[in-house]
């Protein structure tokens, strides 16, 4: 009796802070379901026709639609691979007894802490840019024409920006499931004669594999909503190609004053980030029951 009170009581003390947040994310939820089934310009403010799934159709058939995705996937996987692939390989380096460990575990995390656009601010007026970037410069060095990246290689440019500052997350994540390994294990696969390369792959990577699948998850569900560095650097461009899916519904929203469309682009974006997070979520339950 006494443990069916503690119960409804734990549940009466917990029911403010779901309601609340059920309704902080039901509402503007149901508002944005209801706009996008509206002809609703602000333009033309008067204007409130309900037209069902047409701005799910308009979007779903936009020419950009489909570019938009394959860049969302592309800057994903390739953000993800350098994070994952640097993350290890610095996280190998930091867990090394070196003179300044400590500030130098600082230096490499400190990228994750300065914003979005600042961080694409400075790549692009003092890395990226044509004349007087550092890139620039290294290019004159050699003897070779410098690469306007922004406008050449518009995706590849934006991939290295939210790289560079996810990577120190990845990094600590990393290290800190590095730092849980049983010494023992290694120093025993040692001296039967393992080599470096083995001692890695067989030992190493088999513990950091569920840091891995949590470091993978979080970040994608955070690229998938990737806007700040397009919108600083090339504003989707040239044309749309490094337009992805957030900056597609932006674009119909705030450029083209269309909020019916730009709702059911949201919509459409919610679903898809669902999709993946579910999936994901599924991955990690099945590496972490192993």
């Amino acid at each position: 009796m006494a443990t069916t009170h503690t119960k409804t009581a734990a549940r009466l003390m917990m029911s403010p802070s779901v309601i609340l947040l059920l309704i902080w994310m039901a509402v503007p939820l149901a508002t944005t379901i209801y706009f996008s089934t509206l002809n609703y310009n602000l333009l033309m403010p008067g204007v409130h026709n309900f037209i069902g799934f047409q701005n799910y159709k308009y979007f779903l058939t936009d020419p950009a639609f489909l570019t938009s995705i394959w860049n969302t996937l592309v800057l994903v996987v390739g953000v993800l691979l350098i994070t994952v692939v640097g993350g290890i390989g610095l996280a190998l380096l930091i867990d090394q007894p070196i003179y300044g460990q400590n500030i130098v575990r600082i230096l490499v995390i400190a990228p994750f802490f300065v914003m979005p656009t600042v961080s694409a601010l400075v790549w692009k007026n003092m890395f990226m840019n044509p004349v007087n970037g550092l890139f620039a410069w290294l290019w004159h060095l050699v003897g070779l024409q410098p690469v306007d990246w922004l406008a050449q290689a518009p995706l590849l440019s934006i991939i290295i920006i939210v790289a560079w500052g996810w990577l120190p997350f990845a990094t600590l994540i990393i290290l800190t499931a590095l730092q849980s390994l049983d010494e023992e294990q290694k120093e025993a696969a040692e001296m039967d004669g393992a080599s470096a390369f083995s001692r890695f792959w067989y030992i190493t990577l088999p513990h950091l594999s569920r840091a891995l699948t949590v470091v993978i998850l979080i970040q994608t569900i955070f690229l998938l909503a990737i806007f700040a560095e397009i919108l600083v650097t090339t504003n989707g461009g040239p044309g749309n190609l490094s337009t992805n899916l957030t900056y597609l519904v932006y674009t119909q929203a705030l450029l083209q004053f269309d909020v019916g469309s730009a709702s059911a682009g949201g919509i459409v974006a919610v679903i898809l980030a669902n999709i993946v997070a579910i999936f994901l979520i599924r991955l990690v339950g099945k590496n972490l029951e192993t």
